[in-house]
């Protein structure tokens, strides 16, 4: 800081220094009267009319006309006074612009923010943040004085969403009544909300408003993610294979979400007893599944996050420990607490299985990880914060999870 403010003076007084050149260094040149000039420029003027007398250019009689002019117009501007300098002190001029000119510039800084706001992305994502809240408060004030305007109350819920405000954005839904029912993303949305407030059980209401949205667009993706997860979490495997294998044809395989429904299908074909590729989560554990394990063995460790990321964690944010298979994205194991519980030391057993076919204790090695969770679900989303995985195997103790990077 103190390098910017020196920086800063320097140039101040460069710029001053331009500024008052013509002020301060005034060239003698000026100071001549305007008589003395004027002596001159007549003195040339004569010259040159004895030169057109003498070449015979005119005559006698011109020449004496012309030189009485010349006379007259002498002996007027001789009789003239001469003006004082406009600037006979330029001093004050110059000390008023300079207190003037830096106390404008450092009013102008403070009012518009100051440098480290302009270059810290952090100083300016918060200030934006409370920006977009204040925004939305006005939406919901507008709101109240007018209930009936149902694009009004779907655009507070979106951004409650966004928000992670579930419960307030569920509430919002529900006054946007038959706005919703014509557009497929929102009823997916609207569905995804409450099932959020639902602990994730989508039986009820998320299940018929995401039936609603296929009937609507049968190719709508998110629909068809959300009603594969519903049933895959009701054990109905078949519905869940079936909307995830429709959804499938419609993604790019090479994609993220592709690769990741392609994950998602294999587990759900395990689960039914249909042929999975060899690394679904049931091919993972099958070499070791019906071996003589022993005791029954877990991971345990702590987690702990990177100070920087404090201003990104909310007190309602879910921090999950989840345990997997290498190369499955289906978890064996999952743990979920409040981040009011950081730093947490936690263990990972086989009381947690997902299923009790794929347990921790059946694996060769398990890959662990830690990831705060704005949404709460299991599937990774951006704003997520979360840990390199490691890899370990079953009975590993004091594993150590960092968090310190953030989902894009």
């Amino acid at each position: 800081m103190i390098t910017f403010i020196g920086i800063l003076a320097v140039g101040i007084v460069l710029i001053l220094l331009l500024l008052f050149r013509p002020l301060i260094w005034r060239s003698s040149d000026v100071h001549g009267s305007r008589e003395q000039l004027n002596a001159s420029i007549y003195r040339e003027e004569l010259a040159k009319l004895d030169l057109e007398r003498k070449t015979a250019v005119i005559d006698q009689a011109s020449y004496d006309q012309s030189y009485a002019e010349l006379r007259l117009r002498l002996s007027q501007d001789a009789g003239q006074q001469e003006p004082e300098p406009v600037l006979r002190s330029p001093w004050r001029t110059v000390v008023g612009l300079s207190v003037l000119i830096p106390a404008a510039a450092i009013g102008m800084y403070l009012w518009l923010g100051s440098a480290q706001q302009a270059v810290d992305p952090q100083a300016y994502e918060q200030t934006s943040k409370k920006e977009i809240e204040e925004m939305v408060e006005g939406l919901a004030a507008k709101l109240q004085q007018e209930p009936d305007n149902l694009k009004g109350w779907v655009m507070l819920a979106r951004s409650y969403k966004v928000m992670q405000r579930p419960v307030q954005a569920q509430q919002a839904y529900e006054r946007a009544g038959s706005f919703v029912d014509s557009d497929p993303q929102l009823l997916a949305d609207y569905a995804d909300v409450v099932a959020t407030n639902a602990n994730g059980n989508f039986a009820g209401k998320p299940t018929q408003l995401l039936e609603k949205a296929l009937k609507l667009d049968p190719d709508h993706p998110m629909s068809l993610w959300l009603m594969g997860t519903a049933a895959y979490s009701a054990g109905d495997f078949a519905t869940a294979i079936r909307n995830w294998e429709h959804l499938a044809t419609l993604l790019d395989p090479d994609s993220e979400d592709g690769k990741l429904i392609q994950g998602a299908l294999r587990d759900a074909r395990a689960q039914s007893g249909q042929p999975a590729a060899s690394t679904s989560l049931r091919a993972a554990v099958a070499p070791v599944a019906n071996a003589d394990a022993g005791p029954s063995l877990g991971v345990s460790g702590i987690v702990e996050v990177d100070p920087k990321l404090g201003p990104n964690i909310k007190l309602d944010d879910v921090i999950m420990v989840v345990a997997r298979a290498p190369d499955v994205r289906m978890p064996v194991a999952v743990l979920r607490v409040r981040v009011t519980e950081l730093p947490l030391r936690f263990s990972l057993t086989d009381a947690m299985a997902m299923t009790p076919d794929a347990r921790i204790s059946m694996l060769p090695s398990v890959v662990v990880e830690a990831r705060i969770s704005k949404s709460g679900f299991a599937q990774p989303e951006p704003g997520d914060l979360y840990s390199e995985p490691q890899t370990v195997k079953p009975g590993a103790e004091n594993v150590r999870l960092y968090i310190n990077q953030i989902r894009r």
